[in-house]
């Protein structure tokens, strides 16, 4: 299937590791130019590299989403340099699956950090493309959350990834008419590069092995394994593509299935 995707002028943050890497590559693969945010220069230069070697063109812009101005700015560049934006891929935020604190332990602080960069940082992204994405009558807009919007042990992180499906919602019911799609993709736990550590985290805790806790882990998958990046992007990438219209507004799960939950 062609998914319609050469040519589209893609903006993706987050873009120098993890899901947002992946998505990059996957975007790139598919005839997409391809801007990489994030804010680590030099990561960035790394993740340029490998996408470009898809053959699009590839810019990479160090801009920190907590900053409107520096988003606006980055919006711009892209814009400026290309024309406009097609897509954008909202991937910038601290992954869940740290420590997961009490609730007489959980500042204030802690809360409204996690609301900077994933909820209003998401935010800032979507307000700054969607002027471009309306005034050419397309575009598409993929949040990456999480499945902890769907179940408890982390008051944060479920709080943040469910305000991240309502804005959405809402996002996606302002922008439809004027052509502009708007999904939220909830992965589970992701084989990333991190994932090695975040397994003897959490084994160290347990008092268990690395490979017992990805058992475990896996368990509680409908595909009994945990879903790599470059899968999550598969999804992400479809939805970004023109062939999603059908598709808006609603949370798409990409984490190997939850065993036993029903959503409808």
């Amino acid at each position: 299937m062609d998914l319609g995707l050469t040519g589209r002028r893609a903006v993706v943050t987050g873009a120098s590791r993890g899901i947002g890497l992946a998505v990059a590559l996957g975007l790139a693969a598919e005839g997409a130019d391809v801007a990489l945010v994030a804010r680590d220069p030099r990561a960035l230069d790394d993740a340029a590299a490998r996408v470009g070697a898809h053959g699009g063109r590839v810019l990479a812009v160090a801009a920190d989403t907590t900053d409107d101005a520096a988003v606006r700015a980055m919006v711009e560049r892209v814009a400026g340099e290309w024309g406009g934006v097609d897509v954008l891929v909202n991937a910038a935020a601290k992954p869940s699956g740290g420590p997961v604190p009490a609730l007489a332990d959980l500042t204030d602080d802690a809360m409204r950090q996690e609301f900077e960069t994933k909820v209003l940082g998401y935010l800032r992204c979507a307000r700054a493309v969607a002027p471009h994405m309306v005034a050419q009558g397309f575009g598409r807009i993929v949040n990456i959350s999480g499945l902890g919007a769907r179940q408890t042990g982390s008051l944060a992180g479920s709080v943040r990834n469910v305000a991240v499906a309502a804005l959405t919602k809402n996002l996606a019911d302002e922008l439809g008419p004027s052509g502009v799609g708007v999904t939220v993709v909830h992965p589970g736990l992701t084989v990333t590069e991190r994932m090695p550590a975040l397994l003897a985290a959490r084994a160290e805790a347990g008092g268990t092995t690395a490979d017992e806790v990805e058992a475990g882990l896996a368990a509680g998958t409908s595909i009994g394994r945990l879903v790599t990046a470059e899968e999550v992007a598969d999804v992400v990438v479809f939805l970004c593509s023109p062939r999603a219209v059908a598709v808006t507004g609603d949370a798409v799960a990409a984490g190997g299935g939850a065993r036993g939950a029903i959503h409808y």
